[in-house]
């Protein structure tokens, strides 16, 4: 016969995971009823409801968009670099991984890491920050709460609803995946509570579900890890870089290859190996301290369950500073930047000024709004468009347009 693996056994409770074995723990979401969705409809038969919002996100022109949206590299400078679709279903697959181990539910983990994104504008952070300035007089602009906006709102697919009617535990995993919200009157927070009204309460207070910390986590781990990959794509990082860089350090020297491809690839794969161990090591034991019963516990718990050890923390926080100097802030990206968020500007200052520059089916949304409901509506609008849409639109209204090279 031949030899068999042994099968890894579950750190919490000592219990055997077989392949393709998969019990939710009591404090998964999964195992407490959804608080339903604001608008109340038939269960499928055939899908669990974080399912179903994972289709409906799927399904969304949103996140088909999110294929021609800048992740940091322009969409024109190579086939091979990521793009926010593509980061999107890397945050996903991690979070599906963490999820597994920590017995919680993956589907929800899953959606989370599909819909963080929707909300970012044309351009990366670069059209975040242009679209903030100029909208600043009339609320901003911040793609968490564009995110929330756009499936609670802007979608417009059901003949019952605008957005997305996803469940509360969905939403909740939206508006604070990164914690409980302080600022209460922020943007994320006045979307909500302009959305919710006459319904029920997010709870901004409080942490949100463990497969939302989850999803925010794997966040961290997928740009930290492809963006490393994408800088050595670009030139902009060598492998002599990347020895002496925090946590990328210990798996360059470990390469045994040549090839420049496979190099990259073998150190990226090894430093999420070494963050998914980390994350399900520490939150393993954190929620043993806990000892949570419910997902309600963990909302309760007054501080993340999921999160890295302290010395990784460290790392993780200097690659980021290693990556925001040799990647993020590097002379040929920020060319491109400066050019990036001119686009943006002036074509929020041209829609504000003529409603009538927008496109036929936006222009007559406009008619009739305040000078303040058009505003934030340009927002929206400009918020939506793929790099390359935005460059066409740009050249459609300016007679020079900048070159983003």
């Amino acid at each position: 016969m031949p030899p068999t693996r042994p099968v890894p056994r579950d750190a919490d409770y000592g219990q055997l995971l077989r392949p393709g074995e998969r019990r939710p723990a009591g404090y998964a979401a999964s195992a407490l009823p959804t608080r339903g969705r604001r608008h109340p409809e038939l269960e499928c038969d055939t899908r669990s409801p974080w399912q179903r919002d994972r289709d409906r996100v799927l399904h969304s022109t949103s996140f088909r968009r999110l294929m021609h949206k800048t992740q940091v590299f322009l969409y024109h400078e190579g086939d091979h670099f990521r793009t926010r679709l593509t980061h999107s279903l890397e945050v996903a697959q991690v979070a599906r991984t963490i999820a597994r181990q920590l017995r919680l539910d993956e589907d929800l983990a899953e959606v989370l890491a599909l819909a963080h994104d929707l909300g970012h504008s044309p351009f990366g952070h670069a059209g975040e920050r242009a679209l903030a300035r100029a909208a600043a007089a009339h609320g901003g602009f911040d793609h968490n709460a564009q995110s929330l906006k756009i499936v609670m709102r802007l979608e417009r697919k059901y003949a019952g609803f605008d957005g997305l009617n996803l469940t509360w535990e969905t939403l909740e995993g939206l508006a604070q995946h990164n914690g409980p919200l302080k600022d209460r009157d922020g943007p994320v927070a006045r979307i909500v509570e302009t959305e919710t009204l006459g319904w029920q309460s997010l709870c901004l207070d409080q942490w949100a579900s463990a497969e939302a910390q989850v999803a925010a986590i794997a966040d961290d781990i997928a740009y930290g890890t492809h963006d490393t990959d994408d800088g050595m794509r670009a030139g902009l990082l060598t492998l002599a870089d990347l020895e002496q860089a925090p946590l990328a350090g210990p798996a360059t020297r470990r390469v045994t290859t040549d090839e420049p491809a496979r190099q990259t690839y073998e150190i990226t794969r090894a430093m999420i190996t070494v963050l998914i161990a980390d994350v399900v090591g520490e939150s393993r034991a954190r929620l043993a301290r806990l000892a949570p019963k419910t997902a309600d516990d963990i909302r309760a718990a007054g501080a993340a369950v999921i999160g890295f050890s302290p010395s990784t923390a460290t790392a993780m926080a200097a690659l980021k500073s290693f990556l925001f100097t040799r990647v993020y802030r590097h002379p040929r990206v920020m060319r491109v930047v400066a050019g990036a968020e001119q686009i943006v500007a002036d074509l929020y200052a041209r829609y504000t000024a003529d409603r009538e520059a927008m496109p036929p089916a936006w222009a007559a949304d406009s008619r009739g709004l305040d000078e303040e409901r058009h505003a934030r509506r340009v927002a929206d609008f400009v918020a939506g468009m793929t790099d390359r849409y935005a460059i066409e639109e740009h050249r459609r209204l300016f007679p020079v347009t900048p070159e983003l090279r």
